[in-house]
């Protein structure tokens, strides 16, 4: 598989990415892929190509990461050759088998959670150790930070970054679930006092949502930034024919409720893969990754590596998911399959 830079590092990652938020245990995630078939994933991953591995302290209460580093050593993936991005801000349940709800502000003081659940310069600190520990590695590629923390200075939380960067314990810094203008406030802010930037910038986009076109992606093409698209397959409705999601005793596949135009989308992304006798998944896939060719210019842009949607991250694919999320990265549609795909969309409000 071709690799991209990200942003204005030198950082190489695989197109597609493969997110490892539904490896753990059920008691914390409903459907989640038990220890033995995650580490296998992740193995098949690696020989098709992928190189770069997504996870969080907080999924399944800390045990995707303990499983992904777990599968490294025990599959003896090359560290040189594999990247590694963990997310700080959410806190690890101190009951080992639940996982922690709610805001910020209901735990940051109070049930044994201060100092670790925020930006704040100890809260990262104390993350990245833990993060390591499990992970069994001496450093993390990109750390992202789960999403913005109103109540922590954008001061305190870039120079902490800056100097876990600085330590060694991390190459890179990212960002994910925020809004374009909180992104460009900590980036601004970096890069005015020469601090570590961000390289990359995680929110959900699919054919179902893609808000983020209207703000972020233009304010990340400014920044040379690159763009890594949460939730493509949309817990694979992106995937499944209409008939059979619609056939399922539980339709929970579509956040916040499925609707008459998402159907409509569905059914035609159905369409266009019957027509190129490709899979769904890999029209969801092309389709995502079409701004890495056709992104729009700024007058203000002089950039090195073509920022847009860098790669995809997919978490909980079936294997046959992934190999065909690899093929779906070479597929082209035309400007009529794009427009034919998009005509039924509906705006909706911003999810952070």
């Amino acid at each position: 598989m071709s690799a991209v830079t990200l942003g204005s590092s030198e950082l190489k990652v695989s197109k597609i990415i493969l997110g490892c938020a539904l490896y753990g245990s059920p008691d914390c995630l409903g459907r989640v892929q038990d220890e033995e078939e995650s580490i296998k994933q992740i193995k098949t991953a690696f020989d098709a190509g992928i190189n770069t591995f997504d996870t969080s302290n907080m999924y399944s209460n800390e045990q995707s990461e303990v499983i992904l580093g777990k599968a490294i050593r025990q599959e003896n993936l090359p560290r040189d050759r594999i990247a590694v991005m963990t997310k700080v801000f959410h806190p690890v349940s101190l009951d080992v088998d639940g996982c922690v709800d709610g805001e910020a502000a209901e735990h940051a003081g109070s049930h044994g959670y201060a100092n670790q659940y925020s930006l704040a310069r100890e809260d990262i600190f104390y993350s990245i150790k833990k993060s390591l520990e499990r992970l069994q590695l001496d450093y993390i590629d990109v750390l992202h930070c789960h999403e913005y923390d109103a109540s922590t200075p954008t001061h305190e939380t870039m120079q902490a970054l800056h100097d876990a960067v600085k330590a060694g314990w991390v190459r890179y810094v990212g960002m994910s679930n925020c809004r374009a203008w909180q992104f460009y406030v900590m980036q601004s802010h970096a890069v005015n006092n020469a601090l570590t930037p961000f390289i990359s910038m995680q929110n959900d986009y699919n054919l179902l949502y893609h808000q983020d076109e209207h703000e972020m992606l233009p304010t990340l093409k400014f920044l040379d930034v690159s763009f890594l698209p949460l939730s493509s397959l949309v817990n694979g409705a992106m995937s499944m024919p209409l008939d059979q999601q619609l056939a399922l005793p539980a339709d929970n596949m579509v956040p916040g409720g499925r609707q008459e135009w998402h159907n409509t989308i569905i059914t035609r992304l159905e369409e266009i893969a019957l027509q190129k006798n490709i899979t769904m998944t890999e029209v969801a896939v092309a389709w995502s990754m079409r701004h890495e060719r056709q992104y729009p210019e700024t007058p203000y842009s002089s950039l090195s590596n073509p920022v847009g949607v860098g790669a995809l991250i997919l978490s909980g694919p079936t294997t046959r998911q992934l190999l065909d999320a690899i093929r779906g990265v070479d597929v082209l549609l035309t400007p009529a399959d794009v427009e034919y795909l998009e005509e039924p969309y509906v705006p909706q409000k911003l999810r952070h």
